[in-house]
Parts: C-alpha cells; structure tokens; sequence
C-alpha cells in the first residue's frame, strides 16, 4: 500500500506541472510570438519483485517476477519554436520573422542578452535622448553596424529625428525622411538556434542561454536571406503558435489522469486505514 501511495504520489506531482504547462500555453494563445513550451516526462526507477510460490501454476505463461514503476517526472521543459501566423499590421515599427530565427534584445545595464520572436517593437527614448527601436518592455534591439574603422559592431537601432523607419527582408535597416533621402541604420541581428531545448525561457517572452551553455553552441548568427529560408516582414507579427483545440485536448487528458491518480491514493489510503483497524 505505501507502494502504491509513493506511485500515485508522484504520478500527481508530474501531472500537476504538466496542467501548469498547460495553463500557461493557453493563457498566452494571443500573445505575439509566443512559443508554446512542451514537456518530456520519464519513468522513475523501477524495482523487479518475485512473485509468491502460490503464483507458479501449471499453464500460467507470465513471468514469476514483475516490475513495479514509481511514478514519472518532468525530465526536460522546451520550446516549440515551430512558424506562427503572419498578421498584418501596418505599424512600421512591427517585425515579423519568417524561418527558424530569433531577435536579440538588451535586457540590462550590464548589456546581458536575450533573444524572442516577439516583434512589436516601439520607439523610445534612451538615457542619452535617443530615439531607439525597442521591445514593448523597453528592452532595446541589437543591430550590427560597420564602425569607423570598418570593423563590425553592435549597437541600438538609432533613429535620427523626422525620420521613419524602413526595415528590409535581410534586416537592413534605414532611416527616410519626407524628401526620400534615405540614411543606412545598420542591420537588424538575427540568430538562428541550433539547439532550441537548450534555450530557457525567461520573463517577458524571452528566451536566455542558460549559465554554464556556451552561446556558439546553441546559437549562430545569420543574415536573413543568404543561403536559408528566414526573411523578415515589417508592418506584420507572428502570432503565437498554440493551438487551442490541442491544448484544451491535451488538458482534459492530464485532468483524468490526474483523477485517477488521486483515486488510486484514495484507495491506498482507504486500504491501509481498513489494515489499521483490524482487531485479531
């Protein structure tokens, strides 16, 4: 019986942060490129236990020992970054990216990066009175751009007054004013993941290299358009790629199962309270 309770136990906890999962993709099925996160459970370890000698009958064909399982637990928590939806918009500041790639963003002082598909974006002031391309939090844009010296930085997406924004497919970024002149802002930076189950999803719908990762090996960077299939699209944004009929599915499945765990608990309860109040 405490076998039992142990397996039902833990079957529950696994559920439990399953239906957690489950809440959290559907609370977010409007939110512009949000990815739904998926989880891998595994087995807890097993135990083989013989069986009595009253079990060993002519004719009986399965084994004189059998496997006891202690539940499951969520063994990885990932993002599904497969394409959401194309919107359109018309806001100039509004980037949708087409393929397997990533923004990257700014999120402190101390210039640590993260990455999203969540391209609605705005334009804000910075510390220096700037006029830059940010994320609806404030987090700014990264843009690579060719120094002084002809070397390749990066930096914000810097905005001269009485100028509108243009953003191409390649992520080339420019600045026009009504005359039509036009004055080049650098590109936007794009990453590709090579290794998406690795990423860890952060606050604000963003996505960080975990500690002790090394970026290279799960990110590289790319120019959208040169040799792949990842092009941008400003005036549109991805929508989010959970489906609600699947989740809501899915949702009603961990909900039995869980029930049953919690009926299976019971009866070991029940069971070991009837064991209890036995009188020889």
């Amino acid at each position: 019986m405490n076998n039992s309770m142990i397996t039902a136990m833990s079957s529950m906890n696994g559920l439990q942060q399953r239906l957690d999962l489950l809440a959290e993709n559907v609370a977010n099925v409007n939110t512009a490129g949000y990815k739904r996160k998926q989880a891998t459970f595994s087995d807890l370890l097993r135990t083989v236990q013989q069986q009595p000698e009253a079990f060993e009958r002519p004719g009986r064909l399965t084994p004189g020992g059998f496997s006891q399982g202690w539940g499951a637990r969520m063994h990885m928590l990932q993002p599904d970054l497969s394409q959401g939806a194309l919107k359109e918009t018309g806001l100039s500041t509004d980037v949708a990216i087409e393929g397997n790639a990533l923004f990257e963003v700014v999120t402190d002082a101390e210039g640590t990066r993260a990455f999203t598909r969540n391209g609605a974006f705005q334009l804000t002031l910075n510390g220096n009175g700037d006029t830059i391309l940010a994320t609806g939090d404030g987090y700014p844009v990264v843009a690579v751009m060719t120094g002084a010296d002809g070397q390749t930085v990066e930096g914000n997406v810097v905005l001269p007054p009485n100028y509108d924004l243009r953003i191409y497919p390649d992520g080339r970024l420019e600045a026009v004013n009504a005359e039509g002149t036009a004055v080049g802002l650098g590109r936007l930076k794009v990453v590709e993941p090579t290794k998406p189950a690795l990423l860890a999803a952060v606050q604000d719908n963003l996505f960080a290299v975990p500690n002790g990762v090394n970026r290279d090996d799960v990110l590289t960077d790319i120019v959208p358009g040169e040799g792949n299939r990842i092009s941008l699209h400003q005036g549109y944004l991805e929508q989010s790629n959970v489906s609600l009929v699947d989740e809501l599915t899915e949702l009603i499945n961990v909900q039995r199962a869980y029930q049953l765990s919690a009926r299976a608990l019971s009866s070991s309860d029940m069971m070991m309270g009837m064991a209890n109040s036995l009188r020889g």
